[in-house]
């Protein structure tokens, strides 16, 4: 296996845990580079159900490294409770390395984002999983933040307390919220110093240079999708980091030059978790039936998905810019029961009458936008216990050959069932 990014190719959910344990058999190193519990990934082995936030889904693999990167910001308390459920289910977690780089998710960042996400009155609601992400995120960038690193350097934590606290309670008061005193974090940085101490990797320059030099085989694992990015997705209706491909430069501590092959993920249909555009949303009965047939629930909040005809426009947007150099199909099982299935092939602008297959960036005209179909019979048959690509029904393989010519790179991974065998390699 070549040297790879996994990539969601639409709003998150694609599938893409599955796709990463699959292909970490035949890697050496899992690193997860960008977002923090936000994410969720499930994973089925031998039907048990494993759902992961923060560490990579290649840790059910005990021979694997798996790190953490810096481009990553993390919980200290889930990290904790992911850590202890994997320990009690007898995963090994002896593999498993945290970058000092990573940035620390603090209580007061779950308080305000919880405040701006229940005011009603609040213009930038997005519909976030209230887990504190764009808080950590905007603190980093401030360079008010917290680094795993200083945890362990008491001139760092003197200077980051002082600091945190001159821009975090005055955005407590003016929502509020119960306000931070020196002790408070002194207590909270000493508590997670703890918690990390295991895991940490202070030689982790080393480490990575020699697992470069070994010629390690390296996959790359991200969390949400394309459409999320903070650049590329439909802002403001993104999370607050690069899921795309290039992300995985900046959020693993090896550079582009790394990275060999980009497999994107892909349900046979889009769904989305939150506010924001989705131009094939269905919320008629089709849409129900893809949810309660897909369980399409959310694995961090439990909330309903949106649900929606596969978006070719949207597939093509996250080939061009993810750098994609082929396509993971997930949940092609889901469609047994169709009588027809529909792609969006271009959109319509209800305004001119323009006909376009190119993405149309600026969300807040997406009112504008009617999707063009292509209707394609439905197989009607179980396909979840096809294991051959040239066992599919003809009509299932038609559906996938013309998803192929829309985004125009090859299918290299078919999913018919969340099960680890339930898959067919192309």
């Amino acid at each position: 296996m070549k040297n790879t990014v996994v990539v969601g190719a639409q709003w998150g959910d694609e599938g893409k845990a599955k796709v990463t344990d699959l292909l970490a058999q035949n890697a050496d190193m899992i690193i997860r580079y960008q977002g923090g519990c936000n994410a969720g990934h499930t994973v089925v082995v031998d039907e048990k159900t494993y759902k992961f936030h923060l560490v990579p889904s290649g840790i059910l693999y005990k021979d694997k490294i798996c790190y953490i990167g810096p481009g990553t910001v993390i919980h200290p308390e889930m990290f904790m409770k992911e850590i202890l459920g994997l320990v009690k289910n007898g995963i090994d977690l002896s593999n498993l390395k945290i970058s000092p780089l990573a940035s620390i998710t603090m209580p007061y960042h779950l308080d305000i984002e919880n405040a701006v996400e229940n005011d009603a009155k609040t213009s930038n609601k997005i519909g976030t999983t209230k887990k504190g992400i764009g808080p950590t995120y905007t603190d980093k960038m401030a360079r008010v933040g917290f680094k795993i690193q200083d945890l362990y350097s008491p001139d760092a934590l003197k200077n980051n307390i002082f600091h945190s606290l001159n821009s975090i309670n005055p955005k407590l008061q003016s929502y509020g919220l119960k306000t931070y005193s020196k002790y408070d974090l002194e207590l909270l940085c000493h508590k997670y110093a703890e918690y990390f101490a295991p895991y940490i990797d202070l030689d982790w320059q080393e480490k990575l240079s020699e697992y470069k030099k070994e010629k390690k085989t390296i996959l790359f694992e991200g969390a949400q999708g394309v459409m999320l990015d903070v650049d590329y997705g439909t802002y403001p209706f993104v999370t607050s980091s690069n899921p795309i491909a290039g992300g995985a430069a900046v959020g693993s501590g090896y550079g582009p030059s790394t990275i060999e092959d980009v497999i994107g993920v892909s349900k046979a249909y889009m769904t989305r978790v939150g506010e924001g555009s989705f131009i094939t949303e269905l919320t008629d009965e089709i849409g129900e039936k893809l949810r309660e047939i897909g369980h399409e629930y959310g694995t961090t909040t439990g909330r309903p998905r949106r649900c929606g005809w596969f978006d070719a426009v949207v597939a093509k947007y996250a080939v061009l810019v993810s750098g994609l150099t082929s396509m993971a199909i997930t949940k092609l099982d889901v469609f047994d029961d169709f009588d027809e299935i529909k792609i969006c092939t271009a959109y319509k602008d209800t305004r001119t009458g323009k006909i376009s297959s190119s993405y149309p960036t600026q969300v807040f005209e997406h009112k504008f936008f009617e999707p063009i179909y292509e209707v394609h019979k439905g197989w009607k048959c179980d396909i979840s216990n096809v294991r051959n690509y040239d066992d599919l029904p003809q009509l299932a393989k038609d559906y996938l050959k013309r998803l192929e010519e829309l985004f125009e790179i090859p299918i290299s991974i078919i999913s018919v069932g969340p099960d680890r065998e339930q898959t067919i390699f192309l």
